[in-house]
């Protein structure tokens, strides 16, 4: 092999405009068959795993479920459990958020699919601030938005504590062949900022030591707590300048934490989109993301960001001449419209004047284009110069087609990224952990046996 070696995983698009629903080749965003058909592509393109996001309550346009939310959102760790049984290799990833759950269930369920999957579990850790989701769990604003990444460490570092409160030894083989646990198993006492707890943990140490855990955020402070626990970072970062910038502060960031750089894996959100030539693609992608933003979309966006009933214009015309109302808040639930509408409006009415774009088509611009476009020779060339580059150690692919969007990848440029040598001809592990290049966490002892 040559080069250095690319990661790839798959992100199950379900809700939200970056998938084509109107496309006849769409199928269910929620039925198990879909859930099955993507993990299937994706492990059979030897990839590391597949990634799902969560939403604990669907986001409201003017009171109403936006129209993008309307198929919901099946919990992450159910359906991963269910793809534990019809995958063997494929890492399965879900989105757990740290503000609205327990350190005792999150660690108990993600321990569960550890040892369902044979050690190819993983914990995206996020974190929530808004008072409008904190409605379903009737903690409306009780966590200052200062404190979720305080809270999320502490989550994070209780789970380590739950995950490391059994060791090696405790469950034993008697001299029947049949298990018994060895007393003061599982004990743990935690005595923190966020969370008093103690007791026994009811769940082995799952076979990675630890899931593989991925984090997503870009503040300062979210950075220094990827830098400090996590093993992946899912970027938003996809072009390359300022990707190669995000990769070099992340990575030096490292040292400080006592790791080395080869110990995080920045893995950016990309979309792609192939065609026979040059020319075929960019026509294909331009129609995608036509098709991404409809009418209602591109107004639904204009209202987010403007706090403005805009129903009344064309989407297809002029941006409003309105101001922004910044009070307004239209589009409740979405973390994209809670930042300076003001600054993004004038942002917005630049960049529409410099090239004459209506509503939609600014929409369009700005929601992104596609990461990757070309021929299948065309893409590996641009991924594998990326990741060449230091803009990152890899993707995470977001297909616009649910489920099928991934077979092409899969069928063309997976061959040609393996020929490269820069990508892995077959799975040569059975964990996730293997797959990422990454070692298990040393244990630490256990204090408490409470």
């Amino acid at each position: 092999m040559s080069g250095k070696q690319i990661h790839l995983a798959a992100f199950f698009p379900g809700i939200g405009n970056s998938t084509v629903w109107s496309d006849p080749r769409a199928g269910s965003q929620i039925g198990f068959e879909s859930f099955v058909h993507l993990a299937k592509t994706a492990e059979r393109g030897k990839f590391d795993f597949l990634f799902l996001a969560e939403g604990l309550r669907l986001r409201e346009h003017k009171g109403e479920t936006y129209e993008l939310d309307v198929a919901g959102r099946p919990e992450s760790l159910t359906v991963l459990s269910a793809l534990a049984a019809v995958t063997d290799r494929l890492g399965l990833a879900a989105t757990v958020n740290s503000t609205f759950n327990e350190p005792y269930e999150v660690a108990r369920r993600l321990a569960t699919l550890d040892h369902l999957s044979e050690g190819r579990a993983a914990w995206n850790v996020v974190t929530s601030w808004d008072e409008f989701t904190g409605e379903n769990f009737r903690r409306g604003g009780f966590l200052a938005e200062a404190d979720r990444y305080t809270r999320a460490a502490e989550f994070l570092a209780t789970a380590r504590e739950l995950w490391d409160s059994w060791a090696e030894g405790d469950v034993l083989a008697d001299a029947v062949g049949g298990r018994f646990v060895r007393a003061g198993a599982g004990g743990f006492a935690h005595r923190g900022r966020h969370f008093d707890i103690s007791g026994r943990f009811n769940t082995p140490r799952p076979p990675q030591g630890h899931p593989v855990i991925i984090q997503a955020g870009e503040s300062p402070q979210g950075r220094d707590f990827a830098a400090s626990d996590a093993d992946v970072i899912f970027s938003r970062y996809s072009r390359l300048a300022e990707a190669r910038q995000f990769y070099r502060d992340v990575k030096g960031r490292l040292a400080a934490h006592g790791r080395s750089p080869e110990q995080l894996k920045i893995l950016p959100s990309a979309s792609y989109v192939l065609g026979d030539t040059t020319e075929d693609a960019h026509e294909r992608a331009a129609e995608i993301r036509r098709a991404q933003t409809g009418p209602q979309t591109a107004i639904a966006y204009l209202e987010a960001i403007w706090g403005r009933d805009l129903s009344d214009h064309d989407p297809d015309g002029p941006l409003p001449d309105v101001d922004p109302d910044p009070d307004s808040l239209l589009l409740k639930g979405h973390a994209l419209f809670r930042v300076d509408r003001e600054a993004t409006a004038r942002k917005w009415r630049t960049l529409a004047q410099e090239q004459g774009l209506s509503i939609r088509e600014l929409v369009t611009e700005v929601t992104g284009r596609q990461t990757f476009i070309g021929t299948a020779r065309e893409v590996a060339d641009a991924i594998d110069g990326f990741v060449q580059s230091d803009g990152s150690d890899g993707f995470v692919l977001t297909p616009h087609l649910t489920p099928g969007g991934l077979d092409d990848f899969v069928d063309q440029v997976v061959p040609l990224l393996q020929e490269k040598g820069v990508y892995r001809a077959d799975y040569t592990g059975s964990t996730l952990r293997d797959h990422l290049g990454l070692t298990a966490p040393k244990q630490r002892l256990r204090e408490a046996t409470a």
